[in-house]
Order: structure tokens, then sequence, then C-alpha cells
């Protein structure tokens, strides 16, 4: 039997917890984790629902069987060799699976999301020398994130992850998405071309230092799961390919279903060249990430003879039992129909948020798109609103970690009906909880 108080004790002497701070656990100690098993995870706090699909990568939530059975059958045969020269059916199969759902032909693998957006800048950098232009400078939106390192900070503007390093990495401007709302499919157009007509003259001024654009798609994550408008991204998007700009979509969050869709591009009349997929991918078993590239850019590096070739080494691009797991992962997405089922379940959770919002009176700007739905927590002004919300939420039986203010529910996208309900439930006891203290 764990002692829960030692283990904890032990904990903190040694673990240095990602994106917190460390101070606050002697308040908030971390939660023991005993077992997972679908929406649910087995705690010292007992049985709880996950509702932000563990940091947003379990897409058909914990321990999928199929998943599972896919890693222990590849790790019967390998559980790792060197990719730079070497294949295997998996890897195949997945390459062509990625394909089919992205439209892009060429796929190239790393570990974690931030490695992705790493190769994809570098890929952008690297094809502008080759094309003969002096371009080493990127545009990207305010409120957007793309990682953890300085690479990926430098094109980030979410301070509380990017200020202690700003000025390293590579030079960022940053352009204003318009108006945020409550659906980014739906927009006022009128609204968006007066803003655009903004924008363009400082667009128009830096394009020829520029070589990539890079944007989340549509929702803007870490910022607060702000929602932005479809048609503005359309109009930055054609402008950045008449002016010869590489598209990045960051779709680390967005992809594998979160959306309701593969992709949060498949929303859009328009085509990224480059799109970097993590998190769901493998519904959370193991890191993989990967960078999906236009042939365009592909046949630039091929056909080149007087730069460097692109010698990105990730040494686990390509992990096998990570590989297994991913194709494994969207085999059951489509097998188990889970696209249709998150568009059942996005319904509900929507029409949930606007019920607790007006019982309560606590919840405000309410934005959604697929299985994605968020709201602002009154401020109440006392400091730590999220983390006190998040320790009712956790007694009430659900792990929620809302970003400042935003309270939002990112499930897996197999969850439940009745899961949702109870998730639900759970939310408005929280809010109760939270507001009489």
């Amino acid at each position: 039997m764990v002692n829960t108080d030692e283990l904890i004790a032990r904990d903190l002497r040694h673990i240095w917890h990602p994106c917190s701070r460390m101070q606050d656990f002697k308040s908030y100690p971390p939660i023991i984790i005993n077992k997972a098993k679908g929406s649910l995870i087995y705690t010292n706090h007992g049985q709880i629902l996950d509702g932000i699909s563990s940091w947003w990568c379990k897409s058909l939530g914990h321990h999928h069987p199929a998943v599972i059975s896919a890693i222990k059958k590849q790790l019967s045969q390998f559980e790792h060799v060197i990719g730079a020269n070497t294949t295997h059916p998996a890897i195949v199969s997945l390459g062509e699976k990625l394909a089919k759902i992205s439209g892009k032909a060429h796929v190239y693998f790393a570990s974690d999301g931030s490695s992705a957006v790493e190769i994809a800048l570098k890929l952008a950098l690297h094809a502008s020398q080759i094309k003969g232009q002096a371009r080493q400078e990127f545009i990207a939106l305010k409120n957007g994130y793309h990682g953890e390192t300085l690479g990926t900070m430098s094109v980030s503007d979410v301070e509380c992850h990017s200020k202690p390093y700003s000025g390293l990495g590579v030079k960022t401007h940053f352009i204003d998405p318009g108006p945020y709302g409550s659906c980014p499919l739906n927009s006022d157009i009128a609204e968006i071309n007066q803003h655009w007509q903004t924008i363009l003259p400082y667009l128009e001024m830096i394009k020829q230092q520029c070589c990539a654009l890079i944007v989340e798609p549509l929702i803007q994550g870490a910022a607060g799961m702000y929602c932005y408008s479809r048609y503005f991204l359309e109009k930055i998007c054609l402008w950045a390919k008449s002016n010869d700009l590489y598209i990045i979509f960051d779709e680390i969050m967005t992809g594998i279903g979160r959306t309701g869709t593969w992709l949060a591009a498949d929303h859009l009349n328009i085509t990224a060249d480059i799109i970097c997929l993590s998190k769901g991918l493998t519904s959370g078993t193991l890191p993989l990430s990967c960078v999906l590239i236009d042939t365009s850019i592909f046949q630039l590096f091929y056909d080149n003879k007087t730069h460097p070739p692109f010698l990105h080494s990730h040494t686990y691009s390509g992990h096998a039992l990570a590989v297994s797991a991913a194709l494994a992962t969207l085999q059951s997405i489509e097998q188990e129909h889970v696209l249709q089922h998150t568009r059942i379940i996005s319904q509900k959770m929507l029409q949930f948020f606007h019920d607790i919002a007006a019982t309560t009176g606590k919840i405000t700007n309410i934005r959604a798109l697929g299985c994605l739905v968020a709201g602002e927590l009154e401020n109440d002004h006392k400091p730590h609103l999220g983390q006190r919300f998040a320790q009712y939420a956790l007694k009430h039986g659900a792990l929620l970690r809302p970003i400042n203010q935003t309270l939002y529910w990112l499930p897996p996208l197999n969850t439940s009906c009745e899961h949702i309900t109870h998730l639900a439930e759970i939310t408005l006891n929280s809010i109760y909880d939270l507001y009489r203290t």
C-alpha cells in the first residue's frame, strides 16, 4: 500500500514538474495516479474524469486496447532502430495514412510538438536559402503559441512562457488576428475586411524579409482557447502564398480530430505548405510528432546541388513503438467512427456550457469548435482563481486545469455522453463551491 504523504514528500524533493510553480505544491499537492482507462483516471482522490485529455493528447482516452495491443506487438519484434537508413512496414503504413489525411506526400518524424515546429522553421529558412532569397524572419499571430525551445518561443506570443527569452531565436513580426469570437467558422466579414485593411500596409512593408507565416489554425490554445476568424486566416494565407511565403500550420493541439475533422485545416479553403502534428497522434501513449511537407518543398531539397542537405538528426525519428501506436490510433478513429461521435458530444458540451453559464452567471464569452469548449470564469478578485477551481473540480471528481480565468473542456474524443453529462455536473458544483468561499 502506497503511503500517500511519504510519496508526495519524496516527489517534491526531486521532481521539478512541468509548467508549474513549485511553491504552489505546498497548497496543492500533486495527484497520485494509480491507473487510467478510457476517460477515467484512478488516483489518491478516487476516480476522476479526464476533462482535458491529459494536456490535450489523449485522443482515444487512456489505455485504448487497440493502441496498447499494437505497441505490445511491435515490442515483441523490435522497439527502436536508427531511422536514418532503415524502414519497416508500420512506418510505411503510417506515412501513407498521414499523406491521405493531410494531402501532403512527405512526412518527417520527431518526438514532440516543439521539435516538429523547430523542424518546420528550419525547413522554411533553408528552403528560402536554396531559392536564393535573403529571408530570415517570420510572421506569426499575436497570442500564438508554438512550443518551448528557443526557436519555437521566438515565434510565440504568450508572455508567461516566452518573456524571459525575449530577443533570442528568430526575428518574428506578430500580427493581430482581429476580433475573437464564439466560433471561428462564423464571423462578420465586413469587420474582418476592415481589420485586414489596417494590417495590410505593415505586411507589405515586411514581406521581403520574411520566409514564412506560422499559425495555430482557428484556435490559439495556450493563450486561452481563443477562436479567431476562418475568413481572416484564409485572407492572410492567400496573401502569404501570393508573396512567396511558406505557410506553416501548427496543428499540434487542433489536429487528429479535435475540431471535428482530421485537421483544423479541413475547415478552410486553403492549404498550408507544412503541417505539424503531435499530441493526439499516439493517443498520448508515447511521444511522437511529425512534419507533413508539400511536394514542392521536398523537391526543392531533392534537386538541390549547391546547398547542404537538410540534416536534422532526431535520434528517435520514427520510433517504432510510437509509430505503431500512431497507426493504431488513426485506424481506431476510422473503425470506431470517432469523428462522427465528436459531432454528437460537441453539441452536448456546448449546450451544457451555456446551461451552466445561465444557471450560475459566472461564465462569459463562451466559444467552441469540435470537441473543445471554453469560457471565462468571472474574476472574483482573489488570487489563483484557476487553481482553486481545479481543486474543487478534483474534489467533485474531474481533472480540469483552467488557463488563468479560462475554463475549458477538452476531453478524449471518444468520451461517452454519460461522462460529458457527469463533467457538466462536476463543473456546475465546482463553480458553486468556488464563488461561495
